[in-house]
């Protein structure tokens, strides 16, 4: 027998039972117990509705029973809506006899009890449906008292209930957060736009739907990038759908800037790839899919398409998913940017250099250009490759300090003004010179470093070199046997001082031996011990014997790369290799033409 006081008790301990279970089900044999223990109560039966009156499960415990009848069911029963209360918990009491079946299924629980008459206590259980507290009774039990305990159990039930609900929604919204930290995480570190697309499908499945399609939004109108899906064949039918399904297309195509996350079930997706039991849509549970617009800074960017095939109350709301669409969107927006920065600074560096090296015969001659900033600001480095009236050829190298646009402008300037005096057969030293009187006049403050060498075969077969540098890194030799030369220069740097002049410093090239000039972005990329690839470029070079010149500068300039734990400095390598002439090329060596305009 429980009297007041114990009953007092069990409420106690069935509300701190609530603060360890997650669903009210748990807490039934806290409720059961005590009310079975009433006098004169005989049986006990809970229910639990949905919103249109379907029944969801029973739970009958009798007082001389092992253990608790449970009846899991999904039935419709739209008679025991007379029984759903409007607001304050319902209490009814009645014979046995008197329960209407199409309102009452505890009947078939509570009319094999030994009691006569039934006391009910029916109430709201939340927002999504509703409950029923039922016990069967003799003609000795205290109904009235039995009634006021029911009440005060449905209190203490609604609480819990509304306590449980608050945990979930607690825990739900930090997982929710944590998931929203993770994905910005995982789609700010690609600035490649289809991988930050992929890795937004990867992300989403399965911790936020069962499959996942993403689009970009393009001219022409919605282009697929990534599916995933937890099935495998789901996914290959996503895939599918999200390439050339016109219900998708069209549906996509519809949604604007303004939109929030579009929820779809039922009827809705008639005539989608998401209806019926097709591999698209098929599962468990009716598939529900939503909708969420990308947009950033003011436009549409893409969607993002979820697939559900999970109960209704594991669907996301539409605050987390627009939340997850904002940031990615911006993902995508500023992998776009920098895509299009990308091209602009590819495009604006490719005009500062050479379109192509001339083709000369006896010389072979390649280049190679390494962006070493992972922010793509236009470098400096600069390089051509000059044909000049008396049959000679000028190779020239540079390097302007810093990045960016200024450092663009210095560099046009450099290269077109060395250019343009080599071209009209200016000496190394005077185009230096005049050079660096630009700079100063133009107020430039930035400085530069260049070095020009002009090689001039001659009739023994060899190439007379002349070098003039202003502060640049000496260009080497590989000659023909494999050991490695480095040619004498050295300058001042340009755009330090006024009226600078450069000396020339000759050398020669034997037929096989190549000319490799080269910026510093080549020896200063460092290992993470802190070792120079200068020190180890001699070796390298070396081992290059007998190479054609673009693999020359393509090698060293992927070894330095490869190299290099620290240093962002662009490489630039030109290369030069001397295979000779021989008469039937038509070629007058220099010394032959001044002879026989002595002659003259």
């Amino acid at each position: 027998m429980v009297d007041d006081d114990t009953w007092s008790g069990a409420l106690h301990r069935l509300w701190q039972a609530a603060s360890r279970a997650e669903e009210v089900a748990a807490l039934a044999d806290d409720v059961y117990a005590p009310l079975l223990a009433t006098p004169g109560v005989h049986l006990v039966v809970g229910t639990r509705w949905d919103e249109d009156a379907t029944l969801r499960y029973m739970r009958a415990l009798g007082a001389d029973g092992d253990g608790p009848v449970i009846v899991a069911t999904a039935r419709s029963m739209p008679g025991a809506a007379v029984r759903e209360p409007d607001g304050e918990p319902v209490v009814t009491r009645a014979s046995v006899d008197e329960l209407d079946d199409a309102a009452w299924p505890e009947a078939e629980f509570l009319r094999q009890s030994p009691g006569a008459s039934v006391v009910a206590c029916t109430f709201r259980l939340d927002r999504s449906g509703w409950a029923g507290l039922s016990v069967a009774v003799d003609a000795s039990a205290d109904t009235e008292g039995v009634a006021r305990r029911l009440a005060q159990a449905v209190d203490v039930i609604v609480a819990c209930h509304t306590g449980i609900l608050q945990r979930g929604r607690e825990a739900r919204r930090g997982a929710d957060d944590a998931l929203l930290a993770e994905a910005s995480l995982q789609m700010d570190s690609s600035l490649d736009v289809e991988d930050t697309l992929r890795r937004v499908a990867r992300i989403a499945v399965p911790a936020v739907a069962d499959g996942c399609l993403v689009h970009l939004l393009r001219k022409d109108g919605p282009e697929f990038v990534a599916a995933t899906h937890v099935a495998v064949q789901q996914q290959r039918a996503l895939e599918e759908a999200g390439r050339d399904d016109p219900w998708l297309t069209a549906l996509l195509a519809r949604r604007d800037d303004g939109d929030q996350a579009l929820f779809l079930t039922g009827a809705a997706l008639e005539g989608s790839p998401f209806a019926g039991p097709g591999p698209a849509g098929g599962g468990r549970h009716p598939t529900v899919v939503s909708v969420s617009t990308l947009h950033a800074r003011g436009r549409v960017v893409g969607s993002i398409t979820f697939v559900y095939q999970r109960p209704e109350d594991r669907l996301p709301d539409s605050a987390f998913l627009d939340s997850l669409a904002t940031r990615a969107a911006l993902a995508i927006d500023n992998a776009l940017l920098y895509e299009l920065r990308r091209h602009a600074v590819l495009s604006l560096q490719e005009h500062l250099l050479p379109s192509q090296l001339p083709a000369v015969k006896g010389w072979d001659l390649s280049a190679s250009y390494e962006v070493g900033d992972p922010m793509l600001d236009v470098g400096g480095d600069f390089y051509d490759a000059v044909p000049r009236p008396d049959g000679s050829i000028a190779l020239l190298i540079g390097d302007v300090c810093g990045r960016g646009a200024e450092a663009a402008a210095l560099t046009g300037l450099a290269r077109h003004t060395l250019r343009t005096l080599l071209e009209e057969g200016t000496d190394p030293g005077t185009a230096l010179s005049r050079l660096n009187r630009a700079l100063r006049q133009e107020g430039a403050t930035r400085f530069l470093t260049a070095v020009v060498v002009t090689m001039t075969p001659r009739a023994d077969g060899t190439v007379l070199l002349t070098t003039c540098s202003a502060g640049h890194p000496r260009p080497l030799v590989l000659r023909a046997d494999g050991s490695i030369g480095e040619v004498v220069s050295g300058g001042l740097l340009l755009g330090i001082l006024d009226d600078v002049s450069y000396e020339s410093h000759e050398d020669s090239l034997t037929p096989g031996d190549t000319l490799v000039l080269f910026t510093d972005g080549l020896t200063e990329s460092r290992e993470a011990d802190g070792t120079y690839f200068e020190s180890v470029l001699p070796g390298r070079l070396s081992a290059l014997r007998g190479s054609d010149a673009a693999h020359v500068a393509e090698s060293l300039a992927r070894q330095a790369r490869t190299f290099r734990a620290s240093g962002q400095d662009d490489i630039a390598l030109l290369v030069a290799r001397w295979n000779g002439i021989t008469p039937s090329d038509g070629l007058v060596p220099l010394e032959t033409l001044l002879e026989q305009a002595a002659l003259r």
